[in-house]
């Protein structure tokens, strides 16, 4: 049967390996997509070529991580598949969303979706939890919920064991499932999980879902957690036909339960499982992309691969051996990086904390600026109230350093930003002036970015420099000595530096400190390469 002459043209138009994956036969199948090879142009081709042989687009799903990614999705499909007029597009959603469809056909109440954070500060008088412990919750509750399957039946007769460790954290779960149960709410985590116990209790409803997925499409699979895999393979069915699409050297998201141990483990799972690796690196200059497969290989947790850069890929990585304070930095950074060239340019860092200086000195400079969080206080809970109590005789930061009202970590954290100022009504006149200047800087078309590395995964940008590539700081020395494996842990911040390093179109710039250069640094580069040789 020949082809649609787009579809044809769009296959021709493929590198060989991405054709492979593309019109691989019908069956599991997992695509090994490193960092910029072209894994959602695959994707596409697939869709096209199941449409063009004869599938009833009515009968594919795509599942997505995010709703970035299924919007992104989404249009680009319709645009590809226009040329064929399928009179009905294949479904995209996110693992969430298609577990909302599930539960809403079978009517099941999902008008009730409530936001953890706002139920938590509820349940704790009105009164926001500290982020620290928020996060844990969140992440702990998802764990409970996701990996353990537990009910608050079976959190209870945990928490009625013996030296059971986790006793605040099923405390706050009982309590929290209990919100829920007596609203006759759920949260973002139930649209998985009681989506898949009801297609293994409702045989009519899996056969209809099977049937809406007889091939099922699972992008950024290395994300997936244990019930969101369990859902696509329910899903798929015996059938099987299954074309999983990811990267184990970009699964940087554990505290979402994420694990690398479940896409290497994929053929245990999916018997007959054909593997096609997708084997060049289209986005970056080659030397980033030969420092960065030098890096990674340094995991032991990774499937053995190729990764190669284009011929002729041009580009430049440039080390950045700089040992002054962050400020400092940040100053030196913005005044000789940003005009160098023309393009989009990012400043990665592991945490939002570090992106503090680089905020200041945009505001200072009046830089444009982009970012999620750029870790200023000047949003902080409690911010005015603090300043509004500063005595008017003594310099704020020394009333700071002595203050009892909460919270004094505010308190400290605005000392350094309080010592420029003799009196209270200084500093607050610079916070309402930094105020309205961010107003102005912070732009959604403004060309520079201020990411952490886990919130640019499936970017790219023009210019990237990757901050802080220092010892303790990335990796992180709290998140190796906090965790229950620290050589798991390492090679997870070894996989988040390799998807900082390689989101470069163009350049990439790395900043360390040349006293104390991050292990990474020592790995993916020589003493003499780093200036550590005497």
């Amino acid at each position: 049967m020949s082809l649609h002459p787009a579809v044809a043209d769009r296959l021709d138009r493929l590198a060989p390996d991405q054709r492979l994956a593309a019109t691989a036969p019908p069956g599991p199948v997992l695509c090994v997509a490193p960092a910029g090879s072209g894994k959602t142009t695959t994707l596409i081709a697939r869709v096209c070529w199941l449409v063009a042989s004869g599938a009833d687009p009515q009968t594919i799903t795509a599942v997505t991580f995010n709703k970035r990614a299924a919007d992104e999705l989404g249009e680009r499909l319709a645009t590809a598949l226009e040329p064929l007029a399928p009179r009905r597009m294949p479904r995209v959603r996110t693992f969430h969303a298609l577990g909302r469809d599930i539960l809403a056909e079978a009517g099941a109440p999902v008008a009730n979706l409530t936001d953890r954070a706002e139920v938590l500060t509820s349940l704790n008088g009105g009164r926001p939890l500290p982020a620290a412990q928020m996060r844990r919750l969140d992440d702990g509750f998802s764990r409970l919920k996701l990996d353990g399957r537990l009910t608050t039946t079976d959190a209870e007769r945990l928490l009625a064991a013996p030296d059971q460790p986790d006793t605040d954290l099923l405390q706050r779960f009982i309590a929290y499932e209990s919100w829920l149960n007596e609203r006759s709410a759920l949260d973002f985590d139930d649209l998985v999980r009681r989506a898949l116990a009801l297609l293994r209790d409702d045989v009519g409803a899996l056969a209809a879902w099977r049937a809406r997925c007889a091939t099922l499409l699972v992008d950024e699979v290395q994300d997936v957690d244990r019930s969101q895999l369990e859902l696509a393979l329910t899903l798929a069915g015996e059938r099987r036909d299954i074309f999983l699409v990811g990267d184990d050297d970009q699964t940087i998201y554990a505290w979402r339960l994420a694990d690398v141990r479940r896409v290497l483990d994929l053929a245990g799972s999916l018997p007959g499982l054909r593997r096609v690796d997708l084997v060049t690196n289209y986005r970056c200059p080659r030397p980033v992309v030969e420092r960065a497969v030098r890096l990674i290989s340094g995991n032991t947790e990774r499937f053995a691969k190729t990764i190669r850069a284009t011929p002729g890929a041009a580009g430049t990585l440039a080390l950045a051996p700089d040992p002054g304070d962050d400020l400092d930095r940040a100053r030196r950074l913005l005044t000789t990086w940003l005009p160098a060239a023309p393009g989009v340019h990012a400043v990665l860092a592991r945490t939002n904390a570090e992106l503090v200086p680089y905020a200041a000195v945009a505001l200072e400079r009046g830089i444009p600026y982009r970012a999620a969080e750029d870790g200023l206080l000047l949003d902080e809970n409690g911010l005015d109230a603090l300043v509004a109590a500063l005595p008017t005789d003594v310099r704020p930061a020394v009333a700071l350093a002595r203050t009892r009202v909460r919270p004094s970590r505010l308190a400290r954290s605005l000392i350094g930003w309080a010592l420029p100022y003799e009196t209270a009504s200084g500093l607050r006149a610079a916070i309402n002036d930094a105020r309205q200047r961010r107003a102005a800087l912070r732009r959604d078309d403004a060309q520079l970015i201020l990411a952490t590395a886990h919130g640019t995964k499936g970017l790219e940008f023009d210019h990237v420099a990757v901050i802080g590539m220092d010892e303790h700081v990335f990796p992180s020395r709290r998140t190796l000595e906090e965790s229950d494996d620290p050589t798991r842990a390492l090679e997870e911040e070894r996989r988040l530096a390799y998807v900082a390093w390689t989101r470069a179109r163009k350049s990439l710039l790395l900043v360390y400190d040349p006293t104390a250069p991050s292990v990474f640094m020592r790995e993916a580069f020589s003493d003499a390469e780093l200036g550590l040789v005497r």
